[in-house]
């Protein structure tokens, strides 16, 4: 079954990016997304079925921070839950990149309900991304 066939609703999402052409480097090439339709203001991108769009528009305002597991994490974030194996490929690939992580990739609630790997890096513009991947993916809401 593919992403387009899964009974579960694909996403749309628009963020804001202050330089598209930045953003064509870090989503293109770096993460390696598939660019779709674009505009002089704005880029699509396939996020593993999902649509991911970035915005041009120059004036960010500043995040916050909740804390979490010992860590300091961005909000808002978006990003993606992988397979183990994807996760430490793309963790890999970003660091071959060399990404700046906000988080580096750590397994988080080791041991307990939830346990994960996550990490936390910024797109050239500011945004948040959380990439996480569970080894038991029933354990996705789990309290």
């Amino acid at each position: 079954m593919t992403v387009l066939d899964s009974p579960i609703p694909r996403f749309h999402l628009a963020m804001p990016v202050d330089d598209l052409a930045a953003a064509r480097r870090f989503y293109g090439e770096v993460l390696g997304l598939e660019q779709g339709r674009s505009s002089d203001t704005w880029v699509d991108w396939n996020l593993h079925g999902h649509q991911f769009v970035t915005h041009l528009a120059p004036a960010r305002q500043e995040g916050i921070h909740n804390p979490v597991d010992g860590h300091d994490v961005p909000v808002p974030h978006f990003g993606l839950v992988l397979a183990v194996p994807e996760f430490h490929t793309l963790a890999d690939r970003l660091r071959a990149a060399g990404t700046d992580f906000v988080i580096e990739p750590y397994l988080r609630f080791e041991g307990q309900p939830g346990e994960q790997w996550t990490m936390f890096l910024l797109d050239p513009a500011g945004n948040a991304l959380e990439f996480k991947a569970f080894a038991d993916d029933s354990q996705v809401f789990a309290v």
